[in-house]
């Protein structure tokens, strides 16, 4: 069984609504559900359920509030869209279906992070810890296909006990290895260079990735901060040594990319 890409897209807009709630309210110490409807940030009018529907409701009040006329962030549109288009090219792979979920929970965690790291730089435990947990669950229900646990013990441990000590591994080494230089850092240079935020999102990345996919979205999400902060710093002139990096948001749009270039170390063809 599969799930349809148009019935993804459609999933994932509403999906996207919602962590656009997860998004504002987390970094806020703002409960998700209380209250239930959304709200506008400047004049705390309740918004309508048909001023509330992703993408078109930003459309047609031409991004403002109905009530107070206040400018509704454009993040809230290209959250929704994002995850959109993120489900549906999920979809399109064709995978088993406890995969496709796998991969959409995935996909639903990591535009979270990447949002609230750009935006506050915080990284809410209920996604990265939580993030972890689920991980974890999927790599026993949804086996990882690749990796030195799954190469050794599979024949002896079965293929959901190795997986699962796949990205237990994955999850503990990495997230330790970046903390152990975080701390390396501030010995050095006398102030934080990394959140325990971070650490906490690359176990997420180890548990659904696995030691490889989380060790490549380490290494690219590395790269893409040096040039990309680089250049921002440069133009906005910066202080180089002070600037604090979303590295998170780095990490978000590598794990993003590589899980499709991984795909064959994360589900079965």
């Amino acid at each position: 069984m599969t799930f349809e890409p148009w019935m993804a897209a459609i999933l994932g807009l509403f999906v996207g609504s919602f962590l656009n709630v997860c998004i504002y309210r987390l970094p806020r110490e703002l409960s998700v559900t209380k209250p239930a409807r959304s709200f506008c940030p400047e004049c705390g009018a309740t918004v309508a359920w048909y001023d509330n529907l992703p993408v078109l409701s930003y459309v047609i009040l031409r991004g403002r509030c109905r009530q107070c006329k206040a400018g509704i962030p454009l993040r809230y549109p290209i959250v929704e869209l994002l995850t959109g288009a993120l489900f549906a090219g999920v979809a399109l792979l064709g995978l088993p279906l406890i995969y496709t979920a796998k991969l959409l929970v995935l996909m639903a965690i990591l535009v979270t992070l990447i949002f609230t790291d750009l935006e506050e730089r915080f990284l809410p435990d209920a996604f990265t810890l939580g993030g972890a947990a689920v991980g974890l669950v999927f790599a026993w229900f949804a086996p990882l296909q690749s990796g030195a646990f799954i190469f050794f013990f599979k024949a002896r441990w079965g293929e959901s006990a190795a997986s699962l000590g796949e990205a237990v591994f994955a999850s503990a080494f990495l997230s330790g290895l970046l903390y152990l230089l975080g701390e390396l850092y501030y010995w050095i240079r006398k102030h934080e260079g990394l959140g325990l935020g971070d650490v906490k999102m690359l176990a997420t990345l180890g548990a659904f990735l696995g030691l490889q996919g989380s060790l490549f979205s380490l290494a690219a999400a590395s790269l893409l901060g040096c040039i990309v902060g680089l250049v921002y710093m440069a133009w906005n002139r910066k202080d180089f040594a002070t600037y604090e990096l979303p590295l998170g948001t780095f990490l978000g749009i590598a794990g993003i990319a590589l899980t499709y270039y991984l795909l064959p170390s994360i589900a079965p063809r």
